[in-house]
């Protein structure tokens, strides 16, 4: 759950860079939000984010190692979505690695953390716009993978915590963890293509234009 809850409000944090404009920067206030929580934020980010991301992938390594695929032989939906939440799983795993060491402060250290929380929108559309043109495709493809994992997550969960029993009740589970996770995908997907799309070349000459404003002293002067 807290990965779940961390995830969709990951996702619609970096959504609002889609609403920016000339007069506010929403991803800006909405980290700045964040870091409101001053020197809680890091123990936050450690108990509630970082152990239980690395438990929940020791243990789906764990189910991965000891599982057998027999998609193969039955090509049945379940077996499927069993198939595919742990590949998504994997795939979800390899990006949150190279996530943390390329936007989180862990990743100072190993020449990453391209993120700055002062300069949001334009630090995270940098490391962007500057990486080579296979990591937008792996954060692509690590957001899809992600948002699938959740949504098919809960639809199980829901089985095995016996919530939904009957055949209906897994059906109709089954159709609004489909839309959620549709919807966490699309709204991942368009805040990506809103990061690759900021302009940083305006942001940037913008602060420079600032910088070189002379004061009244001067002007006087």
């Amino acid at each position: 759950m807290p990965i779940g809850v961390f995830l969709v409000m990951h996702l619609t944090t970096n959504f609002m860079i889609r609403f920016n404009d000339a007069e506010h920067d929403h991803f800006q206030e909405k980290v700045n939000l964040i870091h409101s929580l001053g020197p809680l934020l890091v123990p936050v980010e450690i108990f509630g984010i970082i152990l239980p991301i690395a438990f929940h992938a020791g243990l789906g390594i764990k189910i991965w190692l000891q599982s057998r695929s027999n998609t193969s032989a039955y090509r049945y939906g379940g077996n499927i979505r069993y198939t595919l939440q742990r590949v998504t799983g994997m795939i979800a795993l390899v990006f949150i690695a190279y996530h943390l060491w390329h936007m989180h402060w862990l990743g100072a250290q190993f020449g990453g953390a391209k993120f700055d929380p002062e300069d949001a929108s334009a630090s995270a559309a940098r490391a962007l716009q500057d990486a080579p043109f296979w990591v937008p495709v792996l954060y692509n493809v690590g957001i899809v993978a992600a948002a699938y994992h959740f949504a098919n997550g809960i639809w199980t969960s829901l089985i095995t915590w016996g919530i939904t029993v009957g055949k209906n009740a897994q059906k109709q589970a089954g159709y609004v963890c489909a839309v959620l996770g549709i919807a966490l995908a699309c709204i991942g997907l368009a805040a990506m293509d809103g990061f690759r799309e900021y302009p940083v070349e305006q942001h940037e000459d913008g602060l420079n234009n600032v910088a070189v404003q002379p004061t009244d002293d001067q002007v006087d002067g």
